[in-house]
């Protein structure tokens, strides 16, 4: 039975139901209709993505895949079973009881969704599993989004009567009410009779009867103990309403639990230190809190040994949240927002506005700071501020982990907005700089933004940018003065590429060199050529021509000087000729290279041809059209891959002397068929002699096409030739070889091997001010931000340009470990050194206030990434706040660390306080003894 026609395609007759082609258009079809109709409770299902991928390869929707581009999908083979055994815990269960998944999957990594519809039709198909169904929640107060909860909460049951335990899985969006009704349809059990505690850490927090809340309302997190009461109904304090609200998020209970996973953290550590920063703040305030608070299912004066020194307090991990925990000490160590949110700040609440959480995230984040620095606490569970943060932010809910980054600029602008001290923000309407100075329009845009923006984070954590745009067609350039919140540094390696080159000569005075050369990321050709004209030394009579060469021939030229860089693919080869600056104006030779194998044949021999090394560009004068010219052309331009033995040194002097280091053009003699004979402006004898001379075989040349797949005689009379590039055609036999050193026109080197650029990035280390000045660095934009020239009226690849203007007292850095592409995810473990003590930013600066001003900072906090994508861990080093002792945070543990030991290649988020300079004096001092070295 026929399986594939000629075409590609599976045949009526074919034995398998769909076509490649078929199954992809079900498949997008079924998803498109399933995502435009998307509701709560739809059903995606888990793939593995390993077999994802190689279905996607299959049927043509793989961008890796040449093969589907051409439309050669049969030679790819068609997957097997669908296979998500690696995805789960526990193998797959006899019974059909939902499986575990592992935990910390990464979708696009390590899995895919599909639609319900979806995966009965690749079941259908290719059967496998175990299937891994999940619904879709719906998540947001303000922006109502949909996701699909991939992870459902566990909680650990604890039945009271027999202290058995089981786990249940259900959805956190179930409302309590759907819990009690699954506990005791596990255990059959009368729902007036049963009593849920929250017994997180094994405490009894409160009773769960608030039915109609949610469990992520409720508090509960990943992993955590519930624990069961049953008493008799005439002992029983109240009822319970059994109702249910129809609403099935309640999944498959799982007994007994056999999960083995953890949540991190530990047994907290107490380091024995005391400060008194704050006490006057929380003496006779209202906003004090006890010792012990229950809403954080913790006891502090029970759960090891305590702690007295207040902003030593750990942060429980509540399933995959170190990120969180991160970010907070950092900010709960920041000296101003202490201060501020440790005092009564009730009526900077903004609850009106519109683009706030009505004032519960700052109320939230204050109730959560004063625990964190109230006396006598260990470490505390901060449920109830991570269950603010999944209303109001529902990419952060759930239990995956999470970009520390992100969350920090959640907070800082949640915050913003719930502290926004203007009511009613008035309507400014955008201006153009006009001509006018920097300094006059730069005030004016900082005056609009502080019309519409003022709280405490606009007071200590804004600065103030400059952005030029300067269009590369017109010239037009477009300023404008921007508020910024932190910076985002990328590392050097982030924003430049690396790119290998090999430079031929034009005119046959130097062998082929490969040059590897730095350019910007979305730069393009011109940029290329800038930084190898610097690297080979290119003279001033010199222009370089870019080609893409591809199975031995030039597949084509990159001769727009704008064409962009992303046009190029690492896995290319790119070779740049030498050649005169009028170039335009003279005849392109291009010169290919076929070898030719001998073998017998009866009755005679065979001649076995094919294209070989890479081909060499030169030029010509558009008069030089004999022959004689494009033999000598040739000749000169092998010139350097002559071989010393193949003629005594006094012959090569000679030949030097008169054909510019190339071979005896006197040599080179072709026939109609370009076989060596004599020609008619040549004798024969004449030639022997200097054959015998120079010691050098006469050259096969033919002319051919772009392919080199045609061959046409070469005559003496070349007069007839017309057009602007004239390709010939070199046969390479052992005579050739003996002669000349093909080696150098072999084996091109690609333009990047990340093999080699993976160990470069392990071991290069880069200063922070290495990064700045990337950051600050002329650039030009990428392809998805065009800018929309007003003078043009078109979409243009603007260059731009950032300069600090203004920086604020609390100056956030971020440095962009993380790359992501379509095709790439990527961290960067490079070590960046950054200064601990006077971070000298002045000369960045270029606002000149009236008076003179330092920028000198000083490191307080960091937010650290230990691992890799997707998994990993965040901790955070801060600096208590009256005094110079470093702690570190990893999650409930809290322990001192020596100041030497806080710069790693963890380093993600930086938190510099500006240094208070009282005189010039102090600034001269304090600038002197900064070096721009780390």
């Amino acid at each position: 039975m026929t399986i594939a026609n000629s075409e590609g395609f599976l045949s009526v007759g074919s034995c398998l139901p769909c076509t490649p082609e078929e199954e992809k258009e079900i498949v997008l079809e079924l998803t498109r209709v399933a995502e435009a109709n998307q509701k709560e409770g739809d059903l995606y299902y888990v793939v593995s993505q390993r077999w994802w991928r190689d279905w996607q390869e299959y049927v043509g929707l793989d961008s890796f895949s040449e093969n589907s581009s051409q439309g050669n999908l049969s030679a790819l083979p068609r997957p097997g079973k669908i296979d998500n055994s690696k995805l789960v815990l526990n193998g797959i269960d006899a019974e059909g009881i939902e499986l575990d998944l592992q935990r910390n999957l990464q979708e696009g990594e390590d899995y895919t969704l599909v639609p319900h519809e979806v995966w009965k039709k690749l079941f259908e198909w290719y059967k496998g599993g175990p299937e891994l169904p999940r619904k879709v929640i719906s998540e947001g107060i303000i922006v109502k989004e949909f996701r699909v909860e991939v992870y459902p909460l566990c909680l650990k049951l604890t039945d009271a009567r027999d202290n058995s335990q089981r786990t249940i899985r259900i959805s956190r969006k179930a409302t309590v009410r759907e819990l009690y009704k699954t506990v005791c349809t596990l255990l059959e059990l009368e729902q007036s009779k049963a009593c849920i505690w929250d017994y997180y850490e094994k405490s009894k927090n409160h009773i769960l009867n608030s039915f109609d809340q949610t469990l992520e309302e409720a508090q509960l997190q990943m992993d955590q103990e519930i624990l069961l009461e049953v008493q008799p109904d005439e002992l029983w304090p109240s009822s319970f309403d059994t109702n249910t609200t129809g609403n099935e998020f309640a999944l498959v209970p799982l007994e007994p639990s056999r999960s083995s996973i953890t949540i991190a953290g530990g047994p907290t550590l107490s380091n024995g230190y005391a400060t008194g920063f704050g006490t006057h703040l929380l003496q006779g305030n209202s906003f004090s809190l006890p010792l012990r608070d229950a809403e954080d299912g913790h006891d502090s004066l029970n759960n090891g040994a305590k702690v007295d020194g207040r902003g030593l307090t750990g942060l429980h991990n509540l399933g995959n949240t170190c990120f969180m925990n991160s970010a907070i000490q950092c900010l709960v160590h920041t000296a101003p927002l202490v201060e501020y949110f440790l005092k009564d700040s009730s009526e900077e609440i903004n609850r009106e506005n519109p683009l706030g959480m009505q004032g519960e995230l700052a109320i939230a984040f204050g109730e959560l700071l004063r625990k964190l620095w109230a006396s006598g606490r260990t470490s505390i569970a901060p449920r109830a501020f991570k269950a603010k943060l999944a209303r109001f932010a529902p990419q952060f809910s759930g239990y995956n982990q999470h970009d520390s980054q992100e969350l920090l600029a959640f907070l800082l602008d949640g915050l913003h907005e719930d502290l926004n001290r203007v009511r009613n923000k008035p309507y400014i309407e955008t201006k153009d700089a006009d001509g006018r100075p920097d300094e006059e329009f730069a005030d004016e845009c900082w005056k609009n933004h502080k019309a519409r923006n003022d709280s405490i984070i606009v007071d200590f954590c804004q600065g103030q940018y400059k952005s030029t745009l300067v269009c590369p067609v017109c010239s037009k350039v477009s300023v404008t003065f921007d508020p910024f919140m932190y910076l985002s540094l990328p590392l050097p390696s982030t924003v430049t590429r690396m790119m290998t080159v090999t430079v031929f000569s034009g005119d046959g005075s130097a062998l082929p060199m490969p040059f590897t050369v730095t350019v910007p990321k979305h730069g393009c050709c011109k940029d290329l050529i800038r930084a190898l004209s610097t690297s080979c030394c290119l003279k001033s009579s010199e222009a370089l021509l870019l080609a893409e060469v591809y199975d031995h021939r030039i597949y084509r030229y990159l001769e727009n000087p704008f064409e962009s860089l992303s046009s190029v693919k690492d896995e290319e080869h790119i070779v740049a000729y030498r050649v005169p600056i009028n170039h335009d104006k003279l005849l392109r030779l291009e010169i290919m290279h076929r070898k030719t194998d001998r073998f017998l044949s009866e009755p005679q021999f065979n001649v076995h041809r094919k294209l070989i090394g890479t081909p060499l560009v030169t030029y010509l004068a558009k008069d030089s059209r004999t022959g004689a010219d494009i033999h000598a052309a040739v000749s000169t331009m092998l010139a350097p891959l002559l071989r010393a033995k193949a003629f005594p040194p006094t012959n090569r002097a000679k030949i030097c002397k008169e054909n510019g280091c190339g071979p005896s053009l006197d040599a080179i003699v072709l026939t109609e068929n370009g076989t060596c004979s004599s020609g008619k402006d040549l004798s024969t004898s004449i030639m022997e002699s200097e054959e015998i001379a120079n010691g050098l075989p006469s050259l096969q040349l033919a002319l051919t096409d772009e392919k080199g797949a045609s061959r046409t005689s070469i005559v003496t009379d070349y007069s007839m030739l017309s057009g602007s590039c004239v390709r010939v055609l070199m046969d390479w036999s052992d005579r050739e070889h003996e002669s000349y050193d093909f080696s150098f026109l072999v084996d091109l080197p690609e333009v990047f091997k990340s093999g080699f650029m993976l160990k470069k990035t392990h071991q290069e280390a880069v200063t922070l001010f290495s990064c700045l000045e990337t950051f600050l660095k002329e650039e030009p934009l990428g392809p998805d931000d065009m800018w929309y020239c007003p003078s043009c009226k078109e979409h243009r690849q603007a260059t731009k340009k950032l300069d600090l203007w203004r920086l604020p007292e609390i100056l956030v850095v971020h440095l962009k470990r993380f790359s992501f592409s379509r095709y790439l995810k990527n961290k960067l473990d490079t070590f960046v050194n950054f200064p601990v003590h006077n971070l000298d930013l002045s000369k960045y600066v270029k606002h000149r206030a009236v008076a003179p001003h330092s920028y000198v900072y000083k490191l307080y906090a960091i937010s650290n990434h230990y691992g890799g994508l997707g998994g990993g861990h965040y901790t955070a080093y801060a600096k208590l706040i009256d005094e110079d002792s470093w702690y570190h945070f990893d999650d409930s543990h809290v322990s001192p660390v020596n100041e030497d030991e806080i710069k790693t290649s963890a380093a993600y988020l930086l938190f510099y306080r500006l240094v208070e300079v009282d005189s010039k004096m102090n600034l001269e001092e304090t600038s002197s003894s900064n070096s721009p070295s780390c």
